[in-house]
């Protein structure tokens, strides 16, 4: 049976490399409903638990970095992937684990969402994770998406306008993959969200929904785009799908907690 045969059947194999949250609605189990959602087949490998609600992060424990790397290579060796998407990594042990399994797998896509913080606020990083998050992974990684205040974290730029996230962009893909930059903690009635690939930049223009604050939009987002890629996508077609995808999931989104809205994850039969 040839790889467009089974990829015809599953719909594309996504592992998930990322963090549980118990509310629902971020972390592994917003992945696993974007990937089912578009069609996907979605795995996991879990690196922490994470005690948040809609409100707020309360702690979280990273596992032993040994049975991250067990998870994700008994997945590789028995079914095999099209993408993996990497989400809260928690340590610098674990961080520099996955690190090594990817270079095992160089013709593998990632994407990555380097998830620094909780939506509603608390560090998802173990001190030390951020240098071995830049040197050691994100070379491997094929396509970026963080926020703002993430890449700001990761450039050490202040991001104030379209002009300086194309300069942020720019700078974190000077490492060879692709960024998608997304632009909802910028003020403004407008989300701008760019994606640097290669020499060609592309900006995407949404309305602002208003709320108070959505759980999980960057998880959905990173898992979303994965799936496309996991399915043939070329990179521009599976972010502009993925962006639509979040766009669509939070304009129905529902309060069922105190605090950040909830996206709707489900029938979307139309992507």
């Amino acid at each position: 049976m040839t790889s467009t045969t089974m990829n015809a059947l599953h719909g594309g194999r996504v592992l998930i490399v990322a963090g549980s949250d118990p509310v629902g609605g971020a972390g592994l189990q917003a992945d696993l409903k974007t990937v089912t959602a578009l069609g996907g087949h979605a795995m996991t490998a879990v690196t922490a638990i994470t005690v948040q609600d809609t409100r707020q992060l309360y702690t979280f424990f990273p596992l032993d970095p040994a049975w991250v790397v067990q998870q994700m290579r008994v997945v590789l060796q028995d079914v095999g992937v099209d993408c993996i998407k990497l989400g809260m990594l928690g340590s610098p042990g674990i961080v520099a684990a996955v690190a090594e399994v990817l270079r095992d797998i160089p013709d593998v896509p990632v994407v990555a969402d380097p998830v620094l913080a909780a939506g509603g606020g608390g560090s998802l990083l173990q001190d030390g994770g951020m240098e071995i998050l830049v040197r050691a992974l994100l070379p491997r990684v094929t396509l970026l998406t963080p926020n703002i205040p993430e890449a700001e974290a990761l450039t050490g730029m202040v991001i104030t306008s379209p002009a300086t996230m194309e300069q942020a962009a720019q700078k974190l893909a000077g490492g060879g993959g692709s960024i998608l930059l997304t632009g909802g903690h910028q003020p403004g009635e407008i989300i701008h969200d760019l994606l640097v690939a290669g020499q060609e930049s592309h900006w995407f223009t949404s309305p602002r929904r208003p709320g108070p604050g959505f759980h999980g939009t960057g998880c959905t987002l990173a898992s979303a785009v994965a799936t496309g890629l996991a399915q043939g996508m070329p990179m521009l077609e599976a972010v502009a799908r993925g962006i639509a995808f979040v766009h669509r999931a939070v304009a129905e989104s529902y309060a069922l907690g105190h605090g950040q809205l909830l996206l709707r994850h489900h029938s979307f039969q139309s992507f």
